[in-house]
């Protein structure tokens, strides 16, 4: 039903190199922006296939806050959504909890425009902050996506269960859909089952493959995505 739209880094030896180990680089040097178009453009052309439009997938994608924070970038963001009135329906768009506390006039301002192009809104990493309860109301989200380091070690935890009990509780109470990250254990996924928890996100459902196909010998950035399952 969904999946999640994760930037990866080919280089010319083919090792592929995780968001972790460039993203803030690219922020700090200006370049996370030029990113977040990119991998919308290519999830944009992807969905453009009729085979493609279904009603019930849908597409996460991370954004970063110094995109969502430029009004240059937000004009050039929307423009390209507008391109696809087809395909928005299918596109949910997250940012994290830490980002969104930072900015959170804009952060609210940047959701209420994306709802009006039909597209929906996810926290994600959602309980990794202080303020997670109190923010939640002020913002118009359709997911909560919990961090996966409360969920990895659900089985081993008491601290983490009712932890994660909780986010899922206000979640639910807040009419929000509850997403938990790093589901890799059939063990963790019965007690999240047990919690009401509806989405579960991680390596026991699939692991990341790419979503277009590179060409031969060529240093590139790669679009990939990861299942989630009810």
């Amino acid at each position: 039903m969904h999946h999640e739209v994760l930037v990866r880094i080919e280089g010319e030896d083919g090792r592929i190199v995780a968001p972790g180990q460039f993203i803030e680089a690219a922020e700090s040097l200006g370049m996370v922006q030029d990113i977040d178009l990119r991998v919308t453009a290519k999830l944009l052309d992807y969905l453009k296939a009729p085979e493609r439009r279904e009603a019930h997938a849908r597409y996460f994608v991370n954004l970063s806050r110094v995109s969502i924070s430029d009004p240059n970038w937000t004009k050039r963001f929307y423009t390209l959504l507008g391109s696809a009135p087809h395909v928005r329906r299918q596109l949910v768009f997250e940012i994290s909890e830490a980002a969104a506390m930072a900015e959170v006039s804009i952060t609210k301002g940047f959701v209420k425009e994306l709802k009006q192009f039909g597209c929906r809104f996810a926290l994600d990493d959602f309980g990794s902050g202080f303020s997670s309860f109190y923010y939640l109301r002020q913002f118009d989200v359709d997911y909560i996506k919990i961090d996966g380091s409360f969920v990895r070690d659900l089985t081993r935890d008491e601290g983490n269960r009712i932890f994660v009990k909780a986010l899922c509780d206000v979640g639910q109470g807040l009419s929000k859909q509850v997403v938990a990250k790093w589901v890799e254990t059939p063990e963790v996924l019965s007690l999240l089952r047990e919690m009401g928890v509806q989405y579960g996100q991680g390596y026991l459902f699939q692991h990341p493959r790419a979503l277009i196909q590179p060409e031969a010998g060529a240093a590139q950035t790669l679009v990939r995505r990861s299942s989630e399952a009810s």
